[in-house]
């Protein structure tokens, strides 16, 4: 077994980003309820966000760019940081006993004590409430869909225990984002977002499972499945198949959305954007080092360049 990491001072969490804003500026009595949320590790956030903006602004490029798609990116992202902290805080509620028993992850509030259950129930449902307020401004789809996403978030801590793919169930939770903001700019779906829904479940198999890795020893010990201890060695040979799905399907997605309304240029310009993608991903497995804890969540937090890479190519698209 790894080495346990030295308990954080003052509440800190583990794998929290070094001198974040919540251990510096924030007020001591709201630090627990942030980092509860993983306001001190943002990463997670982008990553729910990253396929929000990918529905945007695809179907923006697909069928012209609206002011109002302004507010729906903007709204994603409260939304994503609200939804990201109340899904975070559901998950800390349903593994409290399981995060008591991994060393990266019993410094969390519920788990050290900083929290209490009844506390962190009432932050849940505060934070789920504002976000419902801001999927509100959006069409009738939109908002459907949005509350759909709630049975996959209330799904998703349990799967670890009954699956050993519980990143499929993370990312039908962490991409339902590129259905619902193709909805707010549409009021409809198409092919071109589903096919981009599935992109992004096959990337999030392929970073969780290297986020992953750096409980594989502890998680063995505990009976708690992944997809790291089920391709084991074989990962990195594995996630090329994911790296591969998830260009494939991505560009699919482009080309169904881009085919008819947009100009040769439009359309290559944004499987230009896919393909950059694929060589972070590819970047990533040359770097990856599966028995170096360190060495996986630095490449985990990496996937936000890798996923605003799309988001850049499809804003130049827009601009042509």
């Amino acid at each position: 077994m790894s080495a346990e990491p030295e308990t954080p001072d003052a509440g800190q969490v583990a794998d929290a980003v070094s001198g974040n804003w919540v251990d510096r500026l924030a007020p001591p009595a709201t630090r627990p309820y942030l980092r509860l949320s993983r306001a001190d590790r943002p990463i997670g956030t982008w990553l729910l966000l990253l396929p929000c903006w990918w529905g945007v602004l695809l179907a923006a490029a697909s069928t012209g760019w609206r002011w109002f798609d302004l507010w729906i990116i903007a709204g994603c992202g409260i939304g994503a940081v609200l939804m990201r902290g109340a899904g975070c805080t559901w998950n800390d509620i349903t593994d409290r006993n399981v995060d008591g028993s991994v060393a990266r992850t019993r410094s969390r509030p519920i788990p050290s004590g900083a929290v209490s259950v009844r506390q962190a129930l009432a932050w849940m449902s505060a934070q789920a409430l504002v976000a419902f307020g801001i999927l509100l401004t959006f069409p009738p789809t939109a908002i459907w869909l949005g509350i759909g996403s709630l049975g996959l978030v209330c799904i998703y801590p349990f799967a670890k225990r009954f699956t050993w793919w519980p990143q499929i169930f993370l990312g039908l939770a962490f991409n339902w984002g590129a259905l619902l903001a193709w909805a707010a700019h549409t009021d409809s779906l198409a092919l071109a977002p589903v096919f981009l829904y599935l992109a992004g479940i096959a990337w999030t198999v392929f970073y969780d499972t290297i986020y992953a890795h750096q409980d594989i020893e502890d998680d063995a010990l505990i009976g708690v499945k992944s997809t790291a201890r089920l391709f084991g060695e074989n990962s990195p040979q594995i996630l090329r198949l994911f790296l591969a799905l998830t260009v494939t399907l991505m560009t699919v997605a482009m080309i169904a959305a881009l085919i008819e309304p947009a100009s040769p240029l439009q359309l290559a310009l944004a499987a230009c954007g896919v393909w950059a993608m694929g060589w972070h991903l590819a970047w990533q497995l040359g770097q990856l080092n599966t028995g170096d804890p360190a060495t996986c969540l630095r490449l985990f937090r990496s996937n936000r360049d890798a996923g605003l890479i799309p988001v850049l190519f499809l804003a130049a698209v827009i601009l042509l």
